[in-house]
């Protein structure tokens, strides 16, 4: 590779790294090109990224060449490609298990990226392995050529970024029927904790178990398979999930990261070969986005998936807010203060209570004595809230009751993470918990907090920090 080319990759985190794994795919594969060139994100972003095309050559029956072009992020080689097909005119796309409507090729050696183990080479070898099983290219007849020639200024500017979000096919209740199908990425404890929640208070059809780990089934995967849980399955593909009506991500990463920042770009990096996947086989679903941190993990999903701020929502303080109205009811016999009460802002320590309505307001003077008094309350249950953790269990069953509102379409009003930007004077994108209406379409509607001042300063405070810490990751 020539010295200018290697000067063009100096935004390059791991440069070296990067050019050594090009000279092994140009040795291997000597009819790949490469170039610098603008790839458009899904939120509208620009970046100059390397990439590479060419022909690797597939057996089905006959011989293939079948041409491709691979875009390399700037943090590689520790997140993986961004890959499509490149056809030419007289070529047609044949949809299917690893690849959509739009040319970009799903793989589960791009899914399951680590790196060293996961390399260029590698993923050229898995892809070649893969259209071998099912050949993602077909000849089209001269009149179809005729019209494949009008589209390709259109497929070409979607193998460099996707930027027409609206041209996604619609799927309804295709295929698998109207099926309550909900999939739950992520098989750690708290993976399990929702698939066993979900499947106690039988709110799906069916339940799909994404296992991202490495090796075979072990524990408790393993246990579910043997004790047959009903109507769950366990699958590694993501082709698994097509259709779900929500899908539920409850992965972290488990790097060695040393600092809070490392940690949630290592979420970012995991995230960004799940999201596509499970955004292109469930089109239609509502993200349920239970990773931490919640309201961060939920930006990035937004951002990754293009899906409508609506059907893109955190756990958030639906959880808290449970037990604070369950603390007030039940331990503090407050029970109509605890008609209206909310946890909301951001998941944690910064979490505060809120109300949606004023119960009690005569006059002034009687509206300042009832605030004074239900502050006085509040700030108890807030005590006894803190002594609770939130195990794997617990935020399950929290999933499981979202999932149970959205699938039922029963417009219950629960705290969870949404876009907050235009509520309290918050400007920026950032995500937060406020009370909303949740059905089958996700958010239908955010219901109106009561005026406080108070309130209203944490929460800004709190979409401060969190878009601060959001414009220092690399998505």
């Amino acid at each position: 590779m020539s010295d200018n080319f290697g000067c063009e990759m100096r935004k390059y985190k791991f440069r070296d790294l990067t050019i050594e794994e090009l000279k092994d795919v140009s040795k291997t594969y000597p009819n790949f090109t490469f170039s610098m060139n603008t790839y458009t994100f899904k939120d509208g972003s620009q970046k100059d990224l390397l990439n590479f095309s060419g022909t690797v050559p597939v057996k089905y029956g006959n011989s293939y060449n079948i041409p491709i072009r691979l875009w390399i992020l700037d943090s590689h080689p520790f997140a993986p490609p961004i890959c499509f097909l490149k056809p030419t005119a007289n070529m047609g796309i044949a949809v299917g298990k690893h690849v959509d409507a739009r040319g970009r090729i799903y793989l589960p050696y791009l899914q399951n990226w680590s790196h060293p183990k996961s390399t260029l080479i590698g993923l050229i070898k898995e892809m070649i392995a893969k259209f071998e099983e099912e050949l993602p290219l077909y000849s089209l007849s001269s009149s179809d050529a005729a019209r494949q020639s009008e589209l390709l200024s259109y497929i070409a500017k979607i193998t460099e970024g996707e930027t027409d979000m609206k041209s996604r096919s619609k799927t309804g209740c295709r295929n698998e029927g109207c099926f309550n199908k909900i999939t739950v990425v992520g098989a750690g404890d708290l993976g399990i904790a929702c698939v066993l929640a979900i499947a106690a208070k039988d709110i799906a059809d069916k339940v799909v178990l994404l296992d991202l780990s490495e090796g075979a089934a072990k524990g408790g995967t393993m246990d579910l398979e043997m004790f047959a849980v009903p109507n769950v399955e366990i699958s590694k593909d993501f082709y698994a999930s097509a259709n779900s009506k929500v899908v539920v991500l409850t992965v972290n990463s488990l790097g060695n990261a040393q600092t809070y920042l490392d940690v949630i770009q290592s979420n970012v990096d995991l995230f960004r070969g799940i999201i596509p996947a499970v955004s292109h086989y469930s089109q239609n679903a509502v993200l349920l986005v239970a990773s931490h941190p919640v309201e961060v993990m939920t930006f990035v999903s937004w951002k990754l998936s293009s899906f409508p701020k609506s059907r893109v929502i955190g756990v958030g303080a639906n959880l808290d807010s449970e037990r604070f109205r369950y603390i007030l009811t039940n331990l503090l016999k407050a029970e109509v203060l605890a008609k209206d009460a909310w946890v909301i802002g951001e998941q944690g320590e910064d979490k505060v209570p809120s109300w949606t309505s004023c119960n009690v307001a005569a006059n002034q003077t009687e509206a300042m004595a009832a605030r004074n008094s239900r502050e006085k309350v509040a700030n108890r249950a807030m005590e006894v809230l803190k002594g609770k953790g939130q195990r794997s269990w617990s935020v399950g069953l929290s999933v499981a009751d979202l999932a149970d509102s959205i699938l039922k379409d029963k417009k219950k009003v629960h705290s969870v993470s949404i876009l907050a930007k235009g509520c309290c004077n918050i400007n920026s994108d950032v995500f937060l918990s406020l009370p909303c209406i949740l059905g089958t379409s996700g958010v239908i509607e955010m219901v109106r907090l009561e005026e406080d001042p108070l309130v209203q300063e944490k929460l800004q405070s709190s979409a401060g920090s969190i878009h601060d810490l959001q414009q220092q990751l690399k998505l």
